[in-house]
């Protein structure tokens, strides 16, 4: 009897912490049931439209179709040689470019402007910030088809005006020189009092005893403005930068309607080129194989702006 108590002592003590493991798992699972049953339509429908979207994409870079009713072959990467190798794809890339900067800057800049100047809250600036953001309201096809009567030649709204200054005005969307900057004004005007609202709930951030004992010491609107208020709106002017990244290359309907791409490419932005590619030609694989390209230079770009704003930040 004395040889079989100390035996069952480490059976009994033993079996009791592997009862409990599956018991907490099995608890906590049943606890976040709800959270992931609440979850479950936009998971699938994020699986099924983007990250399935995502995959399809890359498998269909590798492949080639002659014809609509032609097999598939696989061509390895030679979808994305042809890409690289293809100059209207590097026009657009360029134009691309040319486009970000051209409004991305001019949005941004408009937008901090704006939301310093109606940081105040009262009948006026109300007012103002709600003409500013009522652009951003108007969908991207009815501002095209607006800007496009106003920039007709000879009988618009901007030569009627510009034309009693300037006797020889150019063809705004017709002249493969100026039409890129046409349609970049659509885009800044549009954008501007969407980023102006994030600018709004930036300054909110900033702390308003500090800003009143930097202009008691004499502080300047310049000097709080670069030594207070920019440095708080850091993280802000980050996901500006991306959103307004983001823009440029998504934004497009303005191309669709106005220009077609032209003249003579001028106006041919990323996107268009890849409806081109699978719409108009039907080379399903060349889209696709622009579109990794695409996804794959706005991750990199996405995570150098993380990047170069931690390391201003001090992060790591």
């Amino acid at each position: 009897m004395s040889l079989a108590e100390p035996a069952a002592l480490p059976v009994a003590t033993s079996a009791a912490p592997r009862l409990d493991v599956p018991k907490r798992l099995v608890a906590r699972f049943k606890a976040s049931l709800p959270a992931y049953l609440l979850l479950l339509p936009s998971l699938v429908f994020l699986a099924l439209f983007t990250y399935g979207a995502m995959g399809r994409v890359l498998i269909d870079a590798l492949y080639q179709r002659a014809t609509p009713k032609a097999p598939v072959r696989f061509v390895g990467l030679d979808n994305i040689t042809a890409v690289l190798a293809d100059p209207a794809f590097t026009g657009a890339v360029v134009n691309n470019l040319i486009y970000a900067v051209g409004t991305a800057i001019p949005s941004i800049g408009l937008a901090l402007l704006f939301a310093l100047t109606l940081s105040r809250t009262h009948a006026v600036s109300s007012a103002l910030r709600a003409a500013l953001f009522l652009p951003v309201l108007i969908p991207m096809v009815a501002a095209s088809a607006l800007f496009m009567f106003i920039f007709l030649p000879n009988v618009g709204l901007l030569d009627y005006y510009i034309g009693r200054l300037i006797p020889v005005l150019p063809n705004w969307l017709g002249d493969p020189d100026i039409a890129l900057y046409a349609i970049m004004i659509i885009t800044i005007w549009k954008n501007a009092g969407y980023y102006m609202l994030f600018f709004l709930a930036g300054l909110q951030a900033v702390p308003e005893d500090v800003m009143e004992a930097a202009h008691l010491d004499g502080a300047g609107p310049y000097q709080r403005l670069r030594h207070i208020i920019l440095p708080e709106l850091k993280p802000t002017f980050l996901f500006v930068i991306v959103i307004a990244i983001l823009n440029a290359v998504t934004q497009v309907d303005h191309v669709f309607v106005m220009t077609q791409g032209g003249p003579s490419n001028s106006t041919n932005l990323v996107l268009f080129y890849i409806y081109q590619q699978a719409v108009e030609h039907y080379d399903v694989g060349k889209a696709s194989a622009a579109t990794l390209l695409t996804l794959v230079a706005l991750m990199g770009l996405t995570a150098l702006s993380f990047r170069t704003m931690a390391n201003r930040e001090g992060g790591p």
